[in-house]
């Protein structure tokens, strides 16, 4: 079978789709990609205007593609500059040819074998080939346009056809049939997490605006910061995008109106990653010295009993290492140091940049922080805080409250399919991790892959190694175990990650703390040499990151 031949869909557009796209393309495949946006680069094209990488430039990058011109980029580059790169990428590659921009997919249903037969299929997709046996395929739902009238074609239309539709003035729906999809729609966006309230406190009693992050993100700069100005502002939530948002407001209003951040659980963010002012972040956690204080998924008995005795040391490098956190940053005077330990948030990857200058704003006054013991409520005027004994508590005015609480990632996976069946089992139950294979392939879901949903502490080095394995397994270089292996081992690095990340952040799936272990079970399908390092020292102790697989096309 000439695999070259299949047609492929990628969903998504993002630092994902990019990778996936451009090593297709040097395999021969002519994949499509469909993006409801105007141009690559995913969520970066839609956030904060004050959104920066989490991560220097040096080590945000994909493995054959280094930064232009990297002494005009900032350390710590912005969100349009991550734009630029991920353009760049995409131009020099010939992927930007291949994506047909305000298109979005609507639906996904698979058109083969029913679904009682797929479910007791021994091997993937009936025979442990990407493309099966040739008789399933994926029918995609697109909307195309963005304004003007609206017109549903139900002839097929050819995948060449649709250069013409960049220039389209329409809005339209069609239907397209392909051999495999890939979804590269990660998991922070699309569906906001909100907070369910009791009857009579939720946001319908309250008389001013209440919003997520998402829309603010969805706003161009100057409507959102108009959105801000002179508004008593509060933002609920831990994460880096709550953070930003209230640096946002104070940089807006000032102490005249200060800014309320209200948080259950603080995070583990960062105001620079060389701890003790000498040693990067990353030879503490991201090296094979690290990962051998870590009991891994799928390692042997001697690795395992290895980990335990060295637990100690681990111990002690996450409790130094917050400790020099501590002493930097003043969390602990605003009530806001994490209770669980660095090392926990490294293997949940809940770590980040504080905003510059965030902890000078809390002492001027123009960010108060409150915390909250489990949650809050709305009033007519503003939000209740629960002060844990049932009864309610500190009342906090506002005129505008935004919920950086997160997405629903989850969600967004099983609101592509059509098919209840595969709407249940996609993204697993509350008490599971998204049950993929190597985190990218559901046993019992022929004919798919999913690239990005799995997080990393650098993010787009995880995302292009998917991106190799799963054009690899496409073009038919590995075949994948049987169905009943593959979901024994999905099972095993759940139990990994509900253990090393706790009952609360066990569904986000991270390899933060077992990224390098990741990438050998990938190179191991692959054919290739997961020592990437030369010299045993270097092995051991220098910091993986992209660049060391350069050489797997």
């Amino acid at each position: 079978m000439d695999h070259r031949t299949k047609r492929v869909a990628i969903v998504g557009a993002g630092t994902s789709g990019v990778a996936v796209c451009k090593h297709l393309l040097a395999r021969g495949f002519r994949p499509v990609v469909f993006d409801a946006g105007a141009c690559v680069g995913g969520q970066w094209t839609r956030t904060l205007a004050s959104t920066r990488l989490q991560s220097p430039h040096v080590a945000y990058r994909f493995s054959d593609f280094p930064w232009p011109e990297p002494e005009s980029v900032d350390w710590y580059p912005r969100h349009d500059q991550v734009v630029d790169y991920l353009a760049a990428y995409a131009r020099h590659f010939g992927v930007e040819e291949r994506v047909r921009f305000r298109s979005k997919v609507l639906a996904a249903e698979y058109v083969g074998a029913p679904d009682d037969a797929a479910s007791g299929w021994e091997q993937w997709a009936g025979n442990g080939d990407a493309f099966g046996d040739g008789s399933g395929a994926w029918r995609l739902t697109v909307r195309h346009g963005e304004s003007g009238t609206t017109e549903v074609r139900r002839a097929p239309l050819e995948v060449a056809q649709l250069a013409s539709l960049k220039k389209a003035t329409c809005v339209f729906h069609q239907a397209y049939e392909f051999d495999f999809l890939i979804l590269c729609i990660g998991r922070f966006s699309g569906v906001p997490n909100i907070p369910k309230f009791p009857p009579d406190g939720g946001p319908d009693v309250f008389r001013g605006r209440v919003i997520h992050s998402m829309d603010l993100s969805d706003m161009d700069d100057e409507d959102a910061a108009e959105l801000l100005k002179g508004k008593r502002v509060v933002v609920v939530g831990s994460g880096k995008s709550a953070f930003d948002i209230a640096a946002e407001c104070a940089e807006a209003n000032g102490v005249e109106q200060p800014c309320t951040m209200i948080c259950r659980r603080p995070r583990w963010l960062m105001h620079h990653t060389n701890v003790w002012g000498k040693v990067a972040f990353a030879y503490l956690f991201m090296n094979r010295f690290a990962e051998l204080l870590v009991r891994k998924p799928g390692a042997g008995v001697a690795s395992n009993l290895l980990a335990t005795l060295l637990s100690p040391l681990g111990w002690l490098i996450s409790t130094l290492t917050e400790a020099f956190y501590k002493k930097e940053i003043p969390m602990e005077e605003h009530g806001m140091a994490p209770e669980y330990g660095f090392a926990r948030s490294v293997s949940s990857c809940l770590i980040g940049m504080l905003p510059e200058g965030f902890y000078d704003r809390v002492k001027e006054g123009s960010i108060v922080i409150k915390r909250t013991k489990t949650s809050f409520t709305f009033c007519e005027d503003g939000l209740v805080l629960d002060d844990g004994a049932g009864a309610g508590g500190e009342r906090v005015p506002a005129d505008l409250v935004i919920l950086a609480t997160g997405f629903r990632g989850d969600q967004k996976l099983r609101d592509m399919f059509v098919s209840p069946r595969m709407k249940e089992i996609v993204a697993g139950s509350p008490d599971t991790t998204v049950p993929l294979y190597r985190e990218c392939v559901h046993p019992r879901i022929p004919q798919m892959a999913v690239v990005g949903y799995a997080e990393n502490l650098i993010n787009i080095h995880a995302c292009e190694m998917m991106a190799k394995w799963v054009a690899r397994l496409v073009d038919g270089a590995f075949r994948l175990p049987s169905v009943r292996r593959m979901e024994e081992s999905v099972a095993e690095w759940g139990r990994y990650m509900r253990r090393s990340s706790g009952p609360e952040h066990f569904r986000r799936s991270c390899l933060g703390a077992v990224n390098i272990w990741y990438n050998d079970q990938l190179c191991r399908d692959m054919g290739c040499d997961p020592r990437r390092k030369k010299g045993a020292l270097a092995e051991w102790f220098q910091p993986y990151g992209a660049v060391d697989y350069a050489d797997i096309r």
